[in-house]
């Protein structure tokens, strides 16, 4: 009798301690705000911190996909606390902080373009780079021990050793720089399927605000699942017209090319071949259809967030590429460069960012030129030919510089880039960790906020809907010079409020 009280005891006192590891993952849970406003050291311009913690980490969405939920009012970000690796909500009012999953995530996290819904692949560590870091851009920033000698201090996206991640390997030791932002050692291999969720973010912040948040069946769907014959690591876009998501897929189902492809050589220090494939999935039906199925490694995939129907990716190759932007319909048509590069040019970090626009960065390398190039990369990112912020046209494939950070910087060249939808302004982070603004329409540039530490990722602005505001991820005010935080840099209304004329100024 004493043995089964004693059985009874643990098995009620394991009970109790499931239903409390349960309330502290809870979709709904939240945070006090965290928020500061911190003048920038160099331009004294007031950052705005959402976050402003050593503790715990988190990282911004990258910067190919909606950082803002569709009224403006919350941001979303991929972080680590007490709950584990999940996705969080933070309103830049209030600075409240709200979790809204609770089985974790793998790879990217996509918002809804017309309604207040986002779509996650279930499970995984949160993707990235550490706790809830950037999609695949495995290992911190800095020079890895076997970067090769002629490649800029991290135009490819982080040297060092990885630390792991659901959207990429992470970096080995010794892998190469990674200017596209993935780990040195491709997509890692999904074991088993995988549910893609949608998650309605307006229901779960009404009951929060009402104290009557309920378990996450109330605020979830299951959209379909991916089956394990796929290989699927969680990199993905939604569709404009949010009805169907785009994703990137490996392993043995894309091996048969699509017509009129054929398998591309390795490229770089690490070449190796690799096929890798495309697909849709009905967010309605769960079903799954081929797109493309292409022979090399596809890196980041996005949509055009204003024309349904408009995919954007890229060739991986953990460093330079011979044609690292693509576009494609999503019914496998129209498969073409979406900006045709020259061996001399390293292309990187594309963005969607209007309805006829991408940027790209291209990206300066002085340790290199035509004469002396890198032994493993070529003479790409040489000075001898342009580099810097590029919008290319979608339509016509017109591509024009809008600037470049200047010769004295101690940032050498433009790095991750941004630009608002509406035509007006371009951005860019640095080798530096600093924030730049372009006016496109009279070719002014202004620093925006000095060097934010060089953290565990990189800051990849990305601007808000209409334009007035960037969020970038900041190391600035974290003790140990490495933890991110979630940072909003608003325009200046002096810029916003800016007239153009063709007249010279009297």
């Amino acid at each position: 009798m004493h043995s089964r009280k004693i059985k009874t005891a643990v098995c009620l006192a394991a009970a109790m301690s499931l239903a409390a590891s349960a309330a502290l993952a809870q979709m709904g849970r939240t945070w006090p705000s965290e928020k500061k406003i911190v003048p920038d050291p160099v331009t004294g311009l007031p950052l705005v911190f959402l976050t402003s913690t050593d503790v715990y980490h988190q990282s911004k969405i990258y910067q190919t996909h909606q950082q803002w939920t569709v009224d403006g009012k919350w941001l979303i970000f991929r972080g680590q606390r007490e709950t584990g690796s999940q996705a969080f909500a933070v309103n830049e009012e209030t600075g409240l902080i709200v979790q809204v999953t609770e089985t974790g995530y793998s790879g990217m996290l996509c918002l809804a373009h017309k309604s207040m819904k986002l779509y996650v692949a279930e499970g995984g560590p949160g993707g990235g780079r550490g706790p809830g870091g950037a999609p695949g851009e495995a290992g911190r920033a800095g020079r890895g021990p076997d970067q090769p000698a002629g490649a800029p201090p991290d135009a490819q996206g982080a040297g060092g050793r990885g630390r792991g991640g659901a959207e990429g390997a992470g970096r080995g030791a010794g892998a190469p720089p990674d200017a596209q932002g993935r780990g040195g050692r491709g997509p890692r291999p999904p074991s088993g399927p995988k549910r893609i969720l949608e998650i309605d973010l307006a229901k779960l912040f009404a009951d929060v605000a009402d104290g009557t948040v309920k378990p996450a069946a109330n605020y979830q769907r299951v959209c379909g699942i991916v089956p394990a014959t796929l290989p699927f690591d969680g990199d993905m876009g939604v569709d404009a017209n949010d009805d169907f998501l785009y994703f990137r897929v490996n392993g043995p189902e894309t091996e048969k090319l699509s017509e009129g492809l054929t398998l591309l050589p390795g490229f770089g220090p690490r070449a190796r071949q690799s096929t890798s494939g495309l697909r849709s999935m009905n967010l309605q039906t769960g079903e799954i259809k081929m797109i493309v199925n292409v022979g090399f490694q596809i890196g980041h995939v996005q949509t055009n967030q204003w024309v349904p129907g408009e995919i954007v990716f890229a060739w991986e190759t953990t460093g330079k590429a011979p044609q690292r932007t693509w576009y494609i319909k999503s019914d496998g048509t129209g498969l073409r460069p979406l900006y045709p590069e020259a061996p001399y040019e390293w292309i990187t970090h594309e963005a969607v960012i209007g309805k006829d626009e991408a940027v790209i960065a291209m990206i300066g390398n002085d340790r290199v030129s035509m004469a002396k190039p890198d032994p493993g990369w070529g003479p790409a990112g040489t000075f001898e030919h342009p580099t810097g912020v590029a919008i290319v046209n979608l339509r016509t494939g017109a591509m024009r510089i809008v600037g470049q950070i200047p010769t004295w910087s101690k940032g050498r060249s433009d790095w991750h880039v941004a630009g608002s939808s509406d035509g007006r302004w371009a951005a860019s982070d640095d080798f530096q960790f600093e924030v730049w603004l372009y006016d496109r329409h009279n070719g002014e540039m202004n620093l925006l906020a000095g060097p934010q530490n060089p953290g565990t990722d990189h800051i990849h602005p990305t601007f808000n809907a209409d334009g007035t505001k960037i969020e970038i991820q900041s190391a600035l005010i974290s003790q140990d010079k490495r933890s991110l935080n979630i940072c909003v840099v608003n325009l200046p209304k002096a810029f916003l409020n800016r007239t153009y004329s063709l007249k010279v100024p009297d």
